[in-house]
């Protein structure tokens, strides 16, 4: 009888187990030093090995092999037993559908006999956490004391739903969420065995769809090559209803310029292309989420083809930092409003239209005058066109003519927006942690700025983050002439409370430690 892919690749000995070494190493080294545990808790994600690894840790503790570093040999009678889900001593329990305390009562009663043909009873509660209260104070005199020959092991996608005195007589192990390399790895491996055809770009988007789950992976994979067709990224995005790459870039173009007309015509296109709406939310957060870690400079853990690397850089450039959140919420909200909505692409289109408003508000913010108070940081113009690539400027252009003389308060705040601008290019964090300031005066060569915490003024005169030495590097070239920055504590906020408030500032603090430490 043919099986399914994930079933038919389910690993059969723990170096096949793929990203959780840190598991099966520890579990091995139990077994290699007879340290069995009678109740373990394996918790994590859905489709990352906890139910693989119970049948393995049964498979081993009952393999026949002489040698414990053999274990599971899977050669034996037992493992074959295992492998054909036929050892009746190993008792597998969907606590979804046997959730009452009768069926514990029964469990409670059936432990006390002892195994048929194995070694050990392993008792396997899946999706333990949906037993009711009255039967985990039913299996709970059990796991306090179990008979010598029966080993527990509760796997659930909801730890903190297990009670305490569940949890402290388990051994817990925490499963990790798969990275997307991990998974397309793997697939790599099952395409090449079963002689498939497969685009490397394809399997990634089937990686990156999974969301680390590798049971999900392997079963779109085993959708895609029931037609016998080369899988190529068109077919894997028709699968997801997902909509076109091009189409999500152009949205968020759309977007950044408060262009809803058009923004809502881009996503009734990939709608009619067969895009559902719900993955097209997702697509517009993941899309959002790349562009966020670029502007913080965090690019290593981005695992985006080149062609849309490129596109959330030059978004990271044109859309300004503070709005990202809030798009960010809004559409992740609507992808959860979908599941129960009656028409999930108005949700959509609602998201839409507040995240432009949104924008359309900040660009009108940064668009009003310059405040009259010294300790109010000057506004800052919007970033350039979201449909164009905004340039890296290394620094502000210096003023023709500029010199010593040219420096004075009033000059230096009708420059303020340019030479932000020039910093953001240089340093987000950076920039994010001097509109926290206020330009206080001009003393010749030397500009004062006012900081309204000890904590902000120290970081950013710390010499190890180097960000006061790139600041006055900027106002010297805008100049023309050697400029010193002097800072001064001045507590007066214009809103009444710390900037460490704002997570933006409280990000850029946090940013500039971290480069310390790692310098």
């Amino acid at each position: 009888m043919p099986f399914a892919l994930y079933r038919k690749w389910r690993p059969r000995r723990f170096e096949e187990v793929v990203g959780q070494e840190h598991v099966t190493r520890t579990l091995r080294n139990a077994l290699r030093l007879g340290r069995i545990a009678h109740a373990y808790l394996f918790a994590g994600p859905r489709g990352t090995g906890k139910t693989t690894t119970a049948r393995l840790l049964a498979k081993a503790v009952n393999c026949l092999a002489e040698s414990v570093e053999e274990r599971p040999c899977d050669r034996c009678r037992i493992c074959q037993a295992v492998n054909e889900s036929r050892l009746i001593d190993l008792i597998e329990i969907d606590a979804a559908s046997n959730r009452g305390i009768d069926e514990i009562r029964d469990l409670r009663e059936r432990v006390r006999f002892s195994p048929n043909e194995a070694r050990y009873k392993v008792y396997v509660i899946d999706e333990a956490h949906m037993l009711t209260t009255e039967a985990f104070n039913a299996l709970l005199k059990t796991l306090e004391e179990p008979p010598p020959h029966v080993i527990f092991v509760l796997a659930t996608t909801e730890p903190h739903r297990i009670p305490a005195t569940i949890l402290s007589r388990c051994q817990r192990f925490d499963f990790r969420r798969l990275s997307t390399a991990e998974i397309a790895g793997r697939l790599e491996e099952i395409v090449a065995s079963e002689g498939l055809i497969a685009e490397s770009e394809a399997l990634t988007w089937i990686a990156r769809q999974a969301t680390g789950s590798l049971r999900d992976a392997v079963t779109l994979l085993d959708q895609l090559a029931a037609d016998e067709e080369p899988i190529t990224v068109e077919r894997v995005q028709r699968a997801l209803g997902a909509g076109r790459w091009d189409l999500v870039s152009q949205v968020v173009e759309a977007l950044g310029e408060s262009e809803t007309a058009q923004g809502l015509t881009l996503i009734a296109r990939a709608i009619e292309e067969g895009a559902h709406p719900q993955q097209l939310a997702r697509q517009l957060v993941e899309h959002l989420r790349a562009v966020m870690w670029i502007q913080w400079g965090h690019t290593e853990t981005l695992d985006l083809p080149a062609e849309q690397m490129a596109v959330a850089q030059r978004h990271a450039h044109a859309l300004p930092p503070e709005i990202l959140p809030r798009l960010i919420r809004l559409f992740t909200a609507a992808a959860s409003d979908m599941r129960t909505a009656w028409q999930p692409q108005l949700a959509l289109e609602l998201a839409f239209v507040e995240a432009a408003l949104a924008c359309q508000q900040v660009r009108a913010t940064r668009a009003a005058p310059a405040p009259t108070s010294a300790l109010a940081p000057s506004p800052v113009s919007l970033s350039p066109a979201v449909g164009t690539p905004a340039p890296l400027p290394s620094a502000a252009a210096p003023a023709a003519g500029a010199g010593t003389g040219g420096l004075t308060l009033e000059a230096l705040r009708e420059r303020w927006a340019s030479i932000l601008k020039a910093v953001r290019a240089q340093s987000l964090p950076t920039e994010a942690l001097l509109k926290s300031c206020a330009l206080h005066s001009v003393e010749g060569n030397i500009v004062v700025l006012a900081w309204p915490s000890e904590l902000l003024r120290d970081k950013f005169q710390d010499p190890r983050a180097k960000a006061q030495a790139l600041v006055e590097d900027i106002l010297s070239h805008t100049f023309g002439s050697p400029v010193i920055i002097k800072n001064i504590v001045a507590r007066k906020t214009r809103r009444g409370r710390s900037p460490t408030e704002d997570p933006l500032i409280r990000r850029a603090v946090e940013d500039l430690g971290a480069q310390v430490e790692e310098e």
